[in-house]
């Protein structure tokens, strides 16, 4: 084998291995845009979701999903009212579980 051959497969092979394992997309993939900011009835919510921060989106989201209308709504997890909606909800859980 020619010896600039030889030289020019391994820069290649050297090559594609660092390329190895990078995302094809960097973009932050959160489900909530906006927040809602209001307090909510805990008996208003049919589904409470929260989604915990990943490598697709850095925040902790939470998606209420309204017993009316079914309308989802993503509440701000750092707001005072979200804090004490979800204490009372886990609360109502606990009462609820055997």
């Amino acid at each position: 084998m020619n010896p600039s051959a030889a030289v020019l497969l391994c820069l290649v092979l050297l090559s594609l291995s660092g390329t190895q394992g990078i995302p094809l997309a960097r973009t932050v993939r959160c489900t909530c845009i906006d927040f809602h900011e209001q307090p909510l009835r805990p008996r208003a919510i049919g589904k409470l979701e929260i989604i915990p921060a990943s490598l697709s989106c850095p925040h902790v989201e939470i998606i209420a999903t309204m017993k009316k209308n079914n309308e989802k709504r993503c509440l701000n997890p750092e707001s005072e009212a979200i804090k004490s909606l979800l204490k009372a909800v886990s609360q109502r859980r606990s009462k609820r579980a055997p």
